[in-house]
């Protein structure tokens, strides 16, 4: 008798998860569709629908995945309406990730996230070889972007000054903030619901949709496998320092080495 109550149990879990999901994946294809103004509508409509389903779905578990889906919706929300301050367009990066470190820190605090930026024994022995996998993943994924959107360079030249600045935008506010929305937070809470690999596949799905501001449902389809390979990457590690540089010396390659070197850095 109770294998069918369990069994109907997570059946309802993963509804309950996959209907958010399936929404914030359709506001993004309605922005990649040029729907800019009902894809806003839309995310905000989320923020408030998951919002008010937390204060009646007592399963903890999906509460939990509700208040990082929120994340992902105010993550556009701000990116779309935050207003330009400066003229560098570096700069931008920093005043759309700030304000999104209050909710992430509210959503860790309530879940009761240890909040761990260690690096591991295993990452401290094998130092050289986690080096190179962060290195040449970045790369990887940064040329593959670069084949597709081809974005202008967002510092001047390749001295060290201007990649100081790109590295700490791109390291400690895109790349940190993205991790801890996306893989420390969302794949993590999605492993509870859904298992380890659906998690791993849904989390990377959200991750390439929400780059459809570029545009090209290529760049979605790119990300979305770059999603895969770091997603991948914390299932075997949990190590949010190797996925967060990762995430932030791609960028740096994509906005700033490649720009300026031509792709395959200069080297083919």
């Amino acid at each position: 008798m109770s294998a069918p109550t369990i069994s109907g149990y997570l059946k309802d879990n993963v509804r309950l998860t996959l209907v958010p999901v399936f929404l914030i994946m359709l506001a993004e294809l309605l922005l990649l569709a040029g729907k800019e103004y009902v894809s806003i509508w839309m995310h905000v409509g989320i923020v408030l629908l998951l919002a008010f389903a937390t204060t009646f779905i007592h399963k903890r578990e999906i509460t939990m995945v509700f208040q990082a889906l929120m994340l992902l919706s105010l993550l556009r929300l701000v990116n779309i309406s935050m207003p330009v301050f400066f003229e560098k367009t570096l700069y931008i990066f920093v005043f759309t990730y700030a304000p999104l470190i209050i909710p992430i820190v509210i959503v860790l605090r309530a879940q009761d996230f240890r909040f761990s930026f260690r690096i591991s024994e295993e990452m401290k022995r094998n130092r050289v070889l986690y080096s190179l996998i962060a290195v040449i993943v970045a790369i990887a994924i940064a040329e593959g972007e670069y084949a597709i959107i081809e974005p202008g360079y967002l510092i001047p030249d390749l001295s060290i000054t201007s990649l100081l600045q790109l590295s700490i935008v791109m390291i400690l506010f895109v790349g940190l903030v993205e991790e801890l929305i996306f893989r420390y937070i969302l794949q993590t809470r999605l492993e509870q619901v859904l298992g380890t690999w659906p998690a791993l596949l849904t989390a990377s799905l959200l991750f390439g949709v929400m780059h459809s501001g570029y545009g090209t449902i290529y760049e979605v389809l790119v990300t979305g496998l770059a999603g895969l390979a770091i997603g991948y990457l914390y299932v075997r590690t949990r190590s949010l320092y190797l996925i967060t540089m990762i995430h932030g010396l791609t960028n740096v390659f994509l906005f700033g080495f490649i720009p300026h070197l031509g792709p395959g850095l200069g080297l083919i």
